[in-house]
């Protein structure tokens, strides 16, 4: 009888112990747990519209790092790429695998999620911006950042500097 009764109690420690183990760890782990901050909230719900090719992966994860970011997102797949560029006006010489459209703006390539915030958040009078190529690092492209991102801005197929990442 005794013996079962310290089997209950050394149980009781133990499960009492891990309990608090797994509390603590979870207060005060702070790197490990994502929390909303506003800015995640400022993109919850703005439409983005992603036209690319049906095979491409990258355009895919590309796709889901946005939803991460709490864009409402539709992909289109498209076999015609080079129609909808000229349609939105994405100049020739600075495209990439797939073309976004958020309100009046497209949004050209792998363009990092902070450039697409400025844009949004500033709204300036341009026609869009696109990071060009598929570099590595990128929302949607395996790997490690290489170098500085420089992300272009277009009015009326003229190109210049939107910001470097």
């Amino acid at each position: 009888m005794k013996t079962a009764m310290n089997k209950r109690i050394i149980t009781i420690i133990v499960i009492i112990a891990i309990g608090g183990i797994g509390g603590f760890y979870f207060l005060t782990n702070k790197s490990e747990v994502k929390t909303t901050t506003s800015q995640d909230l400022a993109m919850r719900g703005v439409k983005m519209t992603i036209y690319k090719s049906p095979n491409c992966g990258c355009c895919d994860g590309y796709a889901d790092e946005m939803k991460r970011q709490g864009f409402d997102v539709t992909v289109v797949p498209e076999y015609d790429m080079r129609a909808i560029k000229e349609k939105f006006g994405v100049p020739a010489g600075k495209q990439s695998c797939h073309t976004a459209i958020v309100g009046n703006y497209f949004i050209e390539g792998h363009v990092p999620v902070e450039a697409v915030k400025k844009l949004l958040k500033e709204k300036p009078a341009i026609d869009g911006i696109g990071l060009p190529g598929m570099p590595t690092g990128t929302p949607g492209m395996p790997g490690q950042k290489l170098a500085p991102y420089k992300v272009y801005q277009s009015v009326k197929g003229k190109t210049s500097s939107f910001m470097t990442i």
